[in-house]
């Protein structure tokens, strides 16, 4: 079976000249001359129902790292996402470590 590659990039067709004057001009326009009248301002409210890295993803790196095979069978025995596991408990000692050296 042959499978196709789609890239993730989106393709699009280079600028023209003229889009590049465009937007330059754009860019060069100071704050206050921007027109905001058809944006509503957010309230304290608004704010208060954000969440910070709500669509954030880290950046994965493969390694090889070599862990007791007991510590192994036991992240194993939890079903798929073993990895996961691993990644998430190393994470949570990170941040606790990072909380008390703040601390300090």
């Amino acid at each position: 079976m042959k499978t196709k590659t789609v890239s993730p990039v989106l393709q699009t067709p280079p600028l023209t000249d003229v889009q590049r004057e465009h937007l330059a001009r754009l860019a060069a326009l100071p704050d206050e001359s921007i027109d905001t009248s058809d944006i509503p301002e957010l309230t304290d409210e608004a704010w208060s129902a954000g969440v910070r890295g709500r669509f954030y993803r880290p950046v994965k790196q493969q390694i090889t790292a070599r862990i007791d095979a007991d510590v192994l069978d036991w992240l194993k025995s939890e079903g798929r996402g073993y990895q996961g596991r691993l990644n998430a408990i190393l994470r949570r000692e990170m941040l606790a470590s990072l909380k008390q050296a703040k601390r300090a």
